[in-house]
Formats: C-alpha cells, sequence, structure tokens
C-alpha cells in the first residue's frame, strides 16, 4: 500500500512541496522601496534588514530541528514549521508596527528552519530502494527552491501594485502546502527508527562534531559569499526606483527571471563539472563579478535584465562548486555537522549584509545604490583570484598524485 502510493503523483507533489519555501523568505525584498517611509525613525538599512532578519530564523530552526523531530517526529515539526510560517508571514499584512514585523519575519525563517534540512532527507526515506526514482526525486527537490523563489516574485510583482502589505500575501502559498503534506504524506508521529540512516543535514546525534581546517575556510568564504551577493536583493529595487529605471512591479519581474535561470545552470551543472571541474569555480565568479558591475553602470532596465541574468548564472556555478569541494575534504563521519555550520554561516551572511555594506559604505565614504554595488564588484573580484589560486592548487595536486602513482608503479 505504502509502496503503491509513493509512485502516486499527488504524493509526489505534497512531498516536494514542501521545498517551495526554502528560497522564498527574502522575495519581499521588491517592496522595500514602498516600505522606506512606512516607518519613522527606522532607517534605510533597518528597513533592508526585514528581508533579511528569516535567515537568523532559519539558523535557529536549523539548530533546533535534529531535536525537535527527535521529541515529535518528523512529520509534526515539518506541520509545525508550515503552520509557524503561515502565520509568521501574513501577519505583516495588517500591521504597521516594525517592530512586529521584524519578529514576524524573524519567525518566518524559524519555521521554514524547521524543516529545511528534512526537505531532503525524507526523499530517501521512501525512494532508496529505487535509485532511479530516489536520483529523480532529488532531482525535483534540488530545482524546488528556485521556482518557489520564481513563483513568490510573479505574485510580489502583481501584489505590489495594491501596496507593499499586499507582497506578504505570497506567503499563503503555505496553505496547499500544509493541507497536501498533512493529508498524503504519511509518517510515524514518533522519533526516528534507530536503524533509520542519520546521514543527512541537521542529524547531529549520530555522528561526532568535528570540522577541520578546510570546513572552516569554506564557511568563511561561503559567509562572505552571501554577504556580497545578497545586494542583488535588498539593494537592487532602491537602484532601480531611485535612478528611475523601472517600477517596483517590474524589479519583482527581474527576481523572478533572475531565479528561473538558476534552474536549468543547476540541472546542467553535473555535465559541466564532469568537463570543467574545478574550472567552474572562478568561472563562476568572473561571471558574478562581471555581472555586477554591469548591474552598477546599467543604463537601462533591458542592460539590467542581462546583467542580473549574467550574475545568476555565476552565482549558479561557484556556489554548487563550494558544496561538492565540502563533500570532499571534509570529515566523512562529520560530513553532517559540516553541511549545517556551513547552512549557518550562509544564512548569518544574509542576515548581516546590510549592516556589513552600510558599514562598509560609511567607510570608505560612498553613497547611493549604484556605488554600493560596487563594493561587491570589489569583493567577488577578489574572490575570483583566489578561486583562480585554488584551480592552480588543485592541479598541482592531481600532478603530484598522478607522478606519485607512477613512481609506485615502476617500483613495481
Amino acid at each position: 500500500m505504502e509502496r503503491r502510493l509513493q509512485q502516486t503523483f499527488i504524493f509526489k507533489v505534497s512531498l516536494l512541496s514542501i521545498s517551495l519555501f526554502l528560497s522564498m523568505a527574502p522575495q519581499i525584498s521588491s517592496a522595500l522601496p514602498l516600505m522606506y517611509g512606512a516607518f519613522p525613525g527606522i532607517d534605510q538599512a533597518g528597513v533592508e534588514t526585514l528581508a533579511t532578519i528569516p535567515n537568523f530564523g532559519i539558523m535557529a530552526g536549523l539548530l533546533i530541528s535534529p531535536q525537535l523531530a527527535r521529541l515529535i517526529g518528523k512529520k509534526l515539526t515539518i506541520v509545525l514549521g508550515l503552520v509557524i510560517g503561515l502565520i509568521a508571514g501574513t501577519v505583516p499584512m495588517a500591521t504597521d508596527s516594525y517592530i512586529l514585523i521584524l519578529i514576524t519575519r524573524f519567525l518566518l525563517g524559524a519555521g521554514i528552519g524547521l524543516f529545511n534540512s528534512l526537505a531532503v532527507s525524507l526523499i530517501p526515506q521512501f525512494y532508496l530502494e529505487d535509485k532511479n526514482e530516489l536520483a529523480t526525486m532529488i532531482g525535483y527537490q534540488n530545482v524546488m527552491g528556485g521556482v518557489g523563489a520564481a513563483l513568490a516574485s510573479l505574485l510580489v510583482s502583481h501584489l505590489v501594485v495594491i501596496s507593499w502589505h499586499a507582497a506578504f500575501g505570497i506567503y499563503l502559498l503555505f496553505i496547499p502546502s500544509l493541507v497536501a503534506f498533512t493529508m498524503f504524506v504519511p509518517l510515524k508521529s514518533h522519533a526516528r527508527h534507530p536503524d533509520e540512516d542519520a546521514s543527512r543535514p541537521g542529524d547531529f546525534e549520530k555522528h561526532p562534531r568535528r570540522i577541520n581546517a578546510s570546513v572552516i575556510e569554506i564557511a568563511v568564504l561561503m559567509f562572505l559569499i552571501f554577504v556580497f551577493f545578497m545586494p542583488m536583493s535588498f539593494r537592487l529595487p532602491n537602484l532601480v526606483v531611485s535612478e528611475g529605471i523601472g517600477t517596483a512591479s517590474q524589479i519583482a519581474l527581474v527576481g523572478a527571471g533572475t531565479t528561473l535561470v538558476g534552474i536549468p545552470v543547476g540541472m546542467a551543472y553535473g555535465f559541466l563539472f564532469k568537463h570543467l571541474r574545478e574550472v567552474l569555480f572562478p568561472l563562476g565568479f568572473g561571471l558574478t563579478t562581471l555581472g555586477f558591475l554591469a548591474v552598477a553602470t546599467a543604463p537601462d532596465l533591458a542592460f539590467l535584465i542581462v546583467a542580473v541574468l549574467v550574475v545568476g548564472v555565476g552565482f549558479g556555478l561557484a556556489v554548487p562548486y563550494v558544496y561538492t569541494w565540502l563533500d570532499q575534504v571534509a570529515p566523512q563521519e562529520s560530513i553532517n555537522f559540516a553541511t549545517t555550520v556551513i547552512l549557518v554561516l550562509v544564512n548569518l551572511g544574509c542576515f548581516v549584509s546590510p549592516m556589513l555594506i552600510s558599514a562598509i559604505s560609511s567607510f570608505i565614504g560612498i553613497r547611493g545604490p549604484r556605488a554600493e554595488m560596487l563594493i561587491s564588484v570589489v569583493a567577488f573580484a577578489a574572490m575570483f583570484i583566489y578561486a583562480v589560486k585554488h584551480v592552480v592548487n588543485a592541479r598541482a595536486t592531481r600532478e603530484r598524485e598522478r607522478k606519485e602513482r607512477t613512481q609506485i608503479s615502476v617500483q613495481r
């Protein structure tokens, strides 16, 4: 019976639906220009924090999720996360209180964090015996976050025409997912069976919490990547509106296009990695640098759209490579802890990005969204140089290992 259920369309859609929300939290950023004057006494960076504070909440949710799943079971943990996301996400539709919106935005992230890692780890639980179906479902899961973000951006492009309050209506999308997951995905309500595989992000209990210098290096790199990438979310709307390039509605459409371009890039990543390997690393940072430079100098909306798409392609190449690198260098007995450390640093980078960008801008004495985009240009140019050095070192290591294998073969 359960086997037949796993093959049904409604089951697969219900199981995958929770992944729609993994990248949806910051999608109201297109409404930020409409919100700058809505909160007396709150500066621009404070308003922009509303787009990024969910990432701080996601960190909390990620850390709580394994323990909560042990206490009440995976299904109730996911349902609780969806309920929190629905309530917290939609509260800003009915309030002008900055503090209340800030708190509920944090809670929205915490709700998403509760099921962030479970959205991935549940799939092998149902499809481990069918490798082809498992690979297919994981592939679908990998793109669902992008689909959700794109869908949210498209909805925001229409909702912001009504008001900035209405933009938060995108989180009503939690309702169909909550209903479908509750009704059509059967999970035991108690904690995980002792024999169940725990090798999933967020499951700490069966593996030692140990990381090495390479993991720390990658964590710092990912923190910096997201610190300097996030202006594409919270500074771009201000740039477009203040420079007269477009409207808040058009910004949301641009955001949807950026997200959608990441889907085919992600799907093609395996093929590209097979042929280019570590070259993807500097290539991704090079395209991201050029894209940010083009955004900073864009004269019109058409040019800006192309520039943003270039950023999306570059980002879609560089970040997956970093996760591939992590799998290669992290201690295998604590890969889950290493992955969670990376996820925490990623979300921390997203959260502090508006404050750091503003601090750097004030320190070097530049003002305006175009000038601030140039901060990201310089940062990603430095990462490009770092990535080139990484390629050189990787190839030198492979050549050294090849010579050692040849010498051993000759000696034999």
